[in-house]
């Protein structure tokens, strides 16, 4: 990305004062495949992510998630993980784009199965 829109660009998850306070306080601890790179607070409990593009939470991996949130102790980088058989890759966010889900009756899906019906109300019997 270019300098000026690391600078200004809040989406971006790499503004000023985020660089500074990495800089000043950050020490690295590792990175992930996508690129992202994680820092915890030289002496303090603060662990944060320093996206490579953009600032979307849905691009950490599993293994720097349960670091990030303190589900475990020691990172990646320091233990040999082994992803499980019924992990999945992450997946980016599809909200507000084309391939996000949109359910049978909905007026956004392109192709419904069945017409929406109108509310029918419940009668005793």
């Amino acid at each position: 990305m270019g300098l000026f829109t690391e600078l200004f660009a809040w989406w971006t998850g790499n503004t000023i004062g985020t660089r500074l306070f990495t800089w000043r306080r950050g020490v690295r601890v590792g990175s992930d495949e996508l690129g992202n790179v994680y820092y915890r607070e030289r002496n303090g409990p603060k662990r944060w992510v320093v996206y490579r593009d953009v600032s979307e939470a849905s691009l950490v991996p599993p293994e720097w998630h349960g670091w990030l949130h303190y589900t475990v102790d020691m990172p990646p980088t320091e233990q040999s993980y082994e992803a499980r058989s019924w992990e999945l890759p992450p997946l980016p966010n599809m909200t507000g784009t084309p391939q996000a889900y949109r359910p049978p009756g909905s007026t956004l899906n392109p192709k419904p199965e069945k017409p929406a019906l109108g509310y029918e109300p419940w009668q005793p019997s």
